[in-house]
């Protein structure tokens, strides 16, 4: 397999339009991808024509508007080439109208309350920004596939890539604004740009399938742990088992068709877990890739026998899944504006940027942190794994002596380019990094670009990534508005980032954030701990959060409030499966095991007992089943109560705050007593998987 002749090979591509469209009609789509023009109804239909052609030549039958709906997954609609003709046969057609705009069903998606119910209609519009491309299947069948916005009858947002495609548009216009208040004539517009790692699972299909947990809710909701874990820390970045090795192969090729630049690949800490990371482009690309990953390492694993699993912790005990989401911001002609270069403490253009994302996320840390809110990853952040629910920004010791020294009014002397000598003469010395690496951190400055590392393995980055170009357009507006009102921009650049520093510098941490001083130290700062993510969500709906995103146009008041009911709905629904699922699985498998094995020791009991024998290591473990037995069964009815408790409450948030607090305290306490009845009762008895076989069978 070649893989240049791979990659891209199902993407309409600025090359293949370049190849099939008239020059005028490439010229046109250019300007509206690049200028926000208008797509005029007779050049759509020039690039519809050549647009099929294409999919047709390469086997494509159907095609369909690609959208992702409120639910963080993604939704299509297929329809045939084909129509009839008078006289009975059949002709090929893909009109201009069809590209731009379609119709789908809109009733049963999410709306927050937006529409009601019955009012279905919902249109897709093709965002010419991201290139179509076709997806294949394991049967060969073959679709077109047209990136799209999604909207409701009277145009507001009912999907994730609208309010993006909004967010860039508006830290484009502020950091243009910046640049050329500084005199930067150069570029003509900004985007934000992302490149997210992707960590995820693999259990064997056999395996899953006996795992009704899994099955339905994603994670294990019982298990004791395996007799290893990760602790010899050996799985990471461990050599790849062949099967694994397979499926990644297989893998990458279905994403270098479609264009995806997957371009890293290893272990990762936990056993069984792995991570996928691509180049980086610009951030709705990036997302549309996200969701293409994940949709691929699902259907890829199939073919494998295998199940990705892509829970933010399908496992106790062990890590978690994330997706470090990196982000930077880019001029159209080729500057990284978080580039700091070899004296970033002379780079005026670069402190300001710092400085805006410095203001942004002290000011705005409670709505980054609610972006990351679901109930899969209140298993995961402030573990010792993931980042702890308090924000706080790793810059590294150098650039954090930057910013202190011009706050002080102090010069900052230029060290120039700095090597390592690691004191081996075989070892080429090498340029040393700006900063260091904080893993600890959830928004790190990695030398050219933040990566902001709270993002759930499951969600979609669309969340995280519009509210990071939001809160940077807004900080990027003070900016402007101060330079370019100024006589002396020198000066002025110099103020605001000394008093950048002096009011926002609390959000500055360099040490470990899963250390219990820093959670200390945090509270003293006025640091926010937002636990869980009922309480996280809130952050949407305060008055802070329908300026800021009315103010820049991302988000209407009524389009936020819609994704704030929705998202507190879907971790009650999430919260409801699981609790249901542990019922089920304790009153139907685990507990009637746990008393199957009872009443084989009592009979071992009774048998010793005939033949005067001691039956002493029989009562022993009969006593402590029977207790752990009846704790679980009197656990079983509390968790009952609670969800029909929970269902009971009229307000959705009230609803959610009970499954937080009493049914999810009342599915641990289930699960306590039934994980320490796994480890009594014999693997050939126990009706599921164990850990063991989970975690290293592959």
């Amino acid at each position: 397999m070649e893989i240049t002749a791979v990659f891209g090979s199902n993407v309409f591509s600025d090359k293949v339009m370049k190849e099939r469209l008239p020059k005028d009609a490439y010229k046109a789509l250019k300007e509206s991808i690049e200028k926000d023009v208008p797509l005029r109804p007779e050049i759509a239909e020039v690039v519809a024509n050549a647009m099929k052609d294409w999919a047709v030549e390469k086997g494509a039958t159907h095609y369909t508007h690609w959208f992702q709906p409120l639910t963080g997954i993604t939704a299509e609609k297929h329809d045939s080439f084909i129509s009839p003709t008078s006289n009975g046969s059949g002709y090929l057609e893909f009109s201009g109208k069809q590209l731009i705009q379609g119709e789908p069903d809109a009733s049963s998606f999410p709306s927050g309350g937006l529409r009601s119910t019955f009012e279905a209609r919902g249109y897709t519009a093709w965002d010419c920004t991201s290139p179509a491309f076709l997806k294949e299947d394991a049967s060969g069948n073959v679709t077109l596939t047209i990136p799209t916005a999604f909207y409701s009858y009277y145009g507001e947002a009912l999907d994730k890539k609208t309010p993006l495609l909004r967010s860039m548009k508006a830290v484009s216009k502020q950091a243009m604004r910046v640049l050329k208040a500084l005199g930067n004539v150069t570029s003509s517009r900004v985007a934000s740009t992302v490149g997210p790692e992707q960590e995820y699972f693999l259990v064997d299909k056999e395996f899953y399938a006996e795992r009704i947990d899994l099955m339905l809710t994603g994670r294990t909701l019982f298990g004791a742990p395996a007799p290893k874990g990760q602790e010899l820390e050996d799985q990471y970045f461990g050599f790849i088992k062949d099967r694994v090795s397979a499926y990644m192969q297989d893998l990458n090729t279905e994403l270098w068709k479609m264009g995806i630049t997957s371009k890293t690949q290893h272990n990762e800490v936990a056993p069984a877990q792995y991570e996928m990371a691509p180049l980086f482009t610009t951030t709705n690309i990036a997302t549309d890739h996200n969701q293409l990953v994940m949709e691929t390492m699902q259907k890829v694993a199939l073919r494998h026998d295998l199940v990705c699993l892509l829970h933010e912790k399908p496992y106790a005990g062990i890590n978690g899944s994330g997706k470090h989401n990196n982000w930077s911001l880019s001029t159209d002609d080729g500057h990284n504006l978080l580039e700091p270069g070899h004296t970033p403490g002379e780079n005026v253009q670069f402190l300001l940027f710092l400085s805006a994302l410095i203001k942004a996320v002290d000011t705005h840390a409670d709505i980054l942190r609610a972006t990351c809110a679901c109930a899969g990853n209140d298993h995961r952040l402030g573990a010792n794994e993931a980042p702890p629910a308090v924000i706080s920004i790793f810059l590294g010791e150098e650039l954090t002596a930057v910013l202190e020294k011009l706050s002080k009014g102090q010069k900052v002397a230029s060290k120039g380019a700095q090597y390592m000598n690691v004191g081996v003469d075989t070892l080429p010395a090498f340029p040393k990094d700006n900063t260091d690496r904080n893993r600890t951190s959830p928004f790190a400055f990695t030398g050219n670009k933040f990566e902001f590392r709270m993002v759930g393995s499951s969600q979609s980055i669309a969340g995280a990534n519009v509210a990071l170009n939001t809160i940077a357009a807004e900080a990027l507006d003070e900016i402007a508005t101060r330079l370019e009102k100024a006589k002396d921009k020198n000066a002025e650049a110099a103020a605001i980032i000394k008093e950048t520093y002096k009011k926002h510098g609390r959000i500055l941490f360099n040490g470990n954030n899963y250390s219990k001083e820093w959670e200390k130290e945090a509270e003293k700062r006025g640091l926010a701990n937002v636990r869980n993510s009922v309480d996280a969500l809130k952050s949407l709906v305060t008055d802070k959060a329908f300026t800021l995103f009315e103010k820049y146009g991302v988000l209407s008041h009524k389009e936020l409030h819609s994704r704030y009911e929705i998202y507190i709905e879907t971790y009650a629904k999430q919260i409801n499966i699981e609790a249901l699922t542990a019922i089920d699985m304790a009153k139907k498998q685990l507990i009637p095991a746990a008393v199957e094995y009872a009443t084989f020791l009592a009979g071992s009991i009774s048998s010793f007992k005939a033949v005067s024998v001691k039956a002493s290591v029989q009562e022993d473990l009969l006593k402590e089943l029977g207790a752990l037995i009846a704790s679980s069964y009197k656990t079983l009815t509390r968790l009952e109560a609670a969800v029909t408790k929970a269902k009971g409450a009229a307000d959705c948030v009230k609803k959610a705050e009970i499954y937080r607090d009493q049914v999810v305290t009342a599915m641990q306490a289930l699960r306590s007593d039934i994980d320490q009845m796994e480890g009594l009762v014999p693997t050939d008895v126990w009706p599921v998987p164990p850990y063991a076989e989970l975690l290293f069978k592959l």
